[in-house]
């Protein structure tokens, strides 16, 4: 693809469409100039047969301009966004994001609470100095209780996602190639965000990516659906235009946890099921204790595969701030329409693209800085909810 439309999203894409028409458009008129000059019945003048071979050049490179140019297009095509659902409140960033409701009030202890980044290191639980030695800038070693507690969260959740919210488990690959990556939208226009193999495969950025290309390529019976998925896995992220952004402590690293939660559903079905979805979300967190708001995002605050977005924004008493800790949204038929994903109502009918969803319920890491800013107490420990003591196997931890 030309490099002067490599980022130019839907302007690019209307300016290689407008050269594709117009060679189109030459390729045929001079198709019609060629079979003029052959109907007629006799030996063709020289003037005429001059003409003919100059256009057969002709014909032959329009022929190989307008195939490059559809390429073109198409590249093009994928770096275009998804279109904002019409209830999106509309803005150029997240100034203009909206509040929808909120669940708890949010911790202001007695005492002055310490951010994570400093009670972890005090618990013996994070090592932020050995994960810098080990791997590099935001990466963070978990020691002890802390790595304990990290794997209680993620037993918990799937648990909760299994055993009440009615979702499939799922154990996925943590490499995919680049067919999974460009359906769910991470590729082309996002790779500079992801890490890639020297094979080209790519490590995933979230079970997003092969819980929605499970069924890539594929014709699903209507009755089959709504499909409900739920992975933990690593997740890998260059964090490419988060500079100076969440430097200090967890929120923000190169790898980390998460449980993941997707749906496939009827496109009729799929704003219902994005409550749904989103209220499973918020189930963590109620189940937790930990305070929370509801954001639903703007229109230039979106990501680029969705219609529809609420954030999760989860109290950090350390911090004195909320901070986002998910992420839930309605695809659309976006993801399914780039991954060939489709349903059939009935026998013989024409096969539907269906309507994609998926949700961080939850990241791992957040989640366990939101509980130790939360949870803190006085002395310096921290109290572990309730919820979790049957995975963590004790009610606090103490340095």
């Amino acid at each position: 693809m030309p490099e002067r439309y490599a980022a130019s999203g839907i302007e690019g894409f209307a300016a290689l469409d407008r050269q594709r028409r117009e060679a189109v458009t030459r390729l045929e008129q001079m198709r019609r100039r060629r079979n003029e000059l052959v109907a007629p019945r006799g030996k063709p003048s020289p003037e005429a047969l001059a003409e003919m071979r100059s256009l057969k050049e002709e014909i032959r490179g329009l022929e190989e301009e307008a195939g490059r140019l559809d390429i073109d297009l198409s590249a093009a095509e994928m770096r275009i966004p998804n279109v904002p659902e019409k209830s999106v409140p509309r803005g150029v960033n997240e100034t203009a994001n909206r509040v929808e409701r909120s669940w708890g009030e949010p911790r202001r202890p007695d005492f002055e609470p310490a951010a994570h980044w400093d009670l972890g290191p005090a618990l013996g639980i994070l090592d932020f100095d050995r994960g810098a030695k080990l791997a590099g800038a935001r990466f963070t070693v978990l020691r002890g209780a802390g790595a304990r507690l990290s794997r209680a969260l993620g037993a918990f959740m799937l648990d909760l996602h299994t055993r009440e919210h009615g979702y499939e488990e799922i154990a996925p690959p943590f490499l995919a190639n680049a067919d999974s990556l460009l359906g769910t939208g991470q590729l082309p226009k996002l790779e500079e965000d992801l890490f890639r193999t020297r094979e080209g495969y790519y490590l995933i950025p979230t079970a997003e990516v092969p819980l929605t290309n499970m069924h890539r390529d594929e014709i699903l019976p209507a009755a089959s659906l709504p499909i409900r998925y739920t992975a933990w896995t690593p997740c890998f992220r260059a964090e490419a235009g988060a500079a100076g952004r969440d430097t200090r402590g967890m929120i923000r690293q190169h790898q980390f946890e998460k449980v993941e939660i997707a749906m496939f559903t009827l496109p009729e079905h799929s704003y219902e099921a994005l409550e749904v979805l989103t209220g499973h979300a918020e189930n963590v967190l109620r189940r937790l204790g930990l305070p929370y708001r509801v954001v639903s995002l703007a229109t230039g605050d979106l990501g680029f595969a969705a219609a529809k977005t609420y954030d999760l924004e989860v109290w950090l008493p350390g911090q004195n701030t909320f901070k986002e800790i998910s992420s839930c949204s309605n695809c659309e038929a976006f993801q399914a329409r780039r991954a060939s994903i489709r349903f059939r109502r009935e026998e013989g009918e024409k096969p539907e693209f269906v309507h994609t969803l998926n949700g961080s319920s939850l990241p791992i890491g957040r989640t366990l800085v939101a509980i130790l800013e939360n949870y803190q107490r006085a002395d310096g420990s921290v109290e572990i909810p309730e919820a979790l003591r049957p995975y963590f196997r004790a009610d606090e931890i103490r340095s």
